[in-house]
């Protein structure tokens, strides 16, 4: 009887540490991500505009559209298969660090408009291309 105590109270104590450690990697990672010296945003997220997709460095998972919701998930599903994310331009999101980007959607498709050949005239979103 004792041991099975032991053992449930070890397993507890797992649980709970990992559980800890996911919540304080979160945050120490946040302190490695860099900060916008205009802005002083966190550089978190990259806008994909030939998707309308973004990617959270912090998470590390997608939001993207399906069906006019919004997704998130590790990896991107299979219908947007054979788009390379190395190969097509990407844009920092400089002004925004909190939890949904994709609020920003309509502000990203003006400044940064689909483009088959995938160049884009800024490198970074920040307030000055929102006017």
């Amino acid at each position: 009887m004792k041991r099975t105590k032991n053992i449930i109270v070890l397993i507890i104590a797992l649980i709970s540490s990992a559980m800890y450690s996911q919540t304080i990697s979160e945050s120490a990672k946040k302190e490695f991500l860099p900060i916008d010296p205009k802005t002083n945003c966190y550089l978190r997220y990259y806008y994909f505009p030939n998707l309308e997709a973004y990617f959270d460095n912090l998470k590390m998972v997608y939001y993207f559209k399906i069906n006019g919701q919004w997704q998130t998930a590790e990896e991107l599903p299979q219908n947007y298969g054979g788009y390379s994310l190395y190969n097509k331009a990407r844009v920092s999101i400089t002004n925004y660090d909190d939890e949904n980007p994709f609020e920003l959607i309509r502000i990203h498709r003006k400044i940064y408009p689909y483009s088959s050949k995938g160049r884009f005239a800024y490198a970074t979103s920040t307030p000055e291309h929102q006017q």
